[in-house]
């Protein structure tokens, strides 16, 4: 009878460079700095490794003696579904994913919530540097990963950060160039939907006073750009009712178009801050019978791919080459120590939603 089968232990680095008889230098660079060997003898390596079952250098062992984890930290303030969900998001992980793959390393997306502060995620992030996506200025998460001794890219938001890359649009330029389009065909008693103005939860009406103290800059500046276009035309913006929503989603949209239709049933043109909101308030319009864009135009901020199939009037920005440029400058910094900032270009996108005014009417004041 044969006695009890013990398992063969796993081969090591040593062991296997024992069996080869070659250094552990060898058997090292034969996985880590392949160049240093010739074709022939790496191969056998890599065999001789194959069969004995050696798994290869251990990532963690390596990172510590590199002093680099071999990854990208992606920083978003949102569940993590949401990089998969939101069209803008998905764009932007898939030109940052592209720079990543070119750089030959990982990509770590570390979702966090906007309503919690725990750091820990942050603190603990085996990465080499961080690119963070459109924060509030006053993210916990954000100031964590400024504690970190590595290079950070700041997609979009917060701005004003000294020595920190970002890459962004000219918000205010393109509601500016959006705003103009709706006054041109008339429009002065326009309604605005935006997105949220702080990390707090807040879902109704937003006063002059909210929207410039937004610690979100994205949204500050895209109202402040509609409000510049339609002070051109003499429109009082206290008199412009604008309704948050703490939700970036179709449901926020509907629901936000929604309060405002009810609230001011007489406005002729409706501008959301993103083109989610804005495909929600279409379904808005179209359940409650109205006619865009005859009974009501509707305009948006994005340029999303379901936006331009139904035709809708918007703002588009370069989300997919936002993220090939952040990867470009977190990836390919080299010894450079000055911040670098990118602003890419928006276009108006004139589609089937918005039509010249056909009616007169005197502009609603007050609430």
């Amino acid at each position: 009878m044969t006695g009890p089968q013990h398992p063969r232990r796993p081969a090591t680095l040593a062991s296997l460079a024992a069996e080869l008889g070659v250094s552990r230098t060898t058997v090292s660079n034969a996985y880590n700095r392949p160049d240093q060997l010739s074709a022939p003898l790496r191969e056998r390596v890599l065999e001789a490794a194959r069969r004995l079952g050696y798994p290869g250098p251990d990532p963690v062992a390596r990172s510590l003696r590199t002093r680099r984890a071999g990854a990208v930290g992606l920083l978003l303030t949102e569940a993590l579904s949401y990089a998969f969900r939101d069209p803008g998001a998905t764009g932007f992980l898939e030109g940052l994913a592209l720079a990543c793959e070119k750089a030959g390393t990982g990509l770590l997306l570390i979702p966090v919530s906007p309503e919690h502060s725990d750091v820990d995620s942050v603190y603990q992030a085996g990465v080499d540097g961080f690119v963070v996506y459109s924060v509030s200025e006053d993210d916990p998460h954000f100031r964590a990963v400024l504690q970190r001794p590595v290079p950070t890219v700041v997609c979009d938001q917060p701005t004003g950060i000294t020595g920190v890359d970002r890459v962004g649009v000219d918000d205010r330029a393109g509601t500016l160039a959006l705003g103009r389009h709706l006054v041109e065909l008339g429009h002065r008693r326009v309604g605005v939907l935006c997105m949220r103005l702080s990390s707090h939860r807040h879902d109704g009406r937003a006063d002059v006073a909210r929207q410039e103290g937004s610690s979100y800059a994205v949204q500050r500046e895209r109202l402040a750009g509609l409000r510049a276009a339609l002070a051109e035309a003499g429109v009082d913006w206290a008199d412009v009712p604008v309704i948050e929503r703490f939700e970036h989603s179709l449901d926020a949209g509907a629901d936000g178009a929604a309060t405002l239709l009810d609230s001011h049933p007489g406005i002729t043109a409706l501008v959301c801050t993103s083109d989610i909101l804005a495909l929600g308030a279409l379904r808005e319009a179209r359940d409650r019978g109205l006619r865009v864009p005859e009974d009501l135009s509707v305009a948006g901020f994005d340029g999303v791919p379901e936006a331009e199939r139904v035709g809708l009037t918007t703002v588009r920005q370069p989300f997919r080459e936002k993220g090939l440029e952040a990867g470009r400058l977190l990836l390919e910094r080299g010894d450079r120590h000055v911040p670098e900032h990118v602003t890419l270009p928006t276009e108006l996108i004139v589609g089937a939603t918005t039509r010249e005014l056909r009616q007169s009417g005197e502009f609603f004041s007050g609430w």
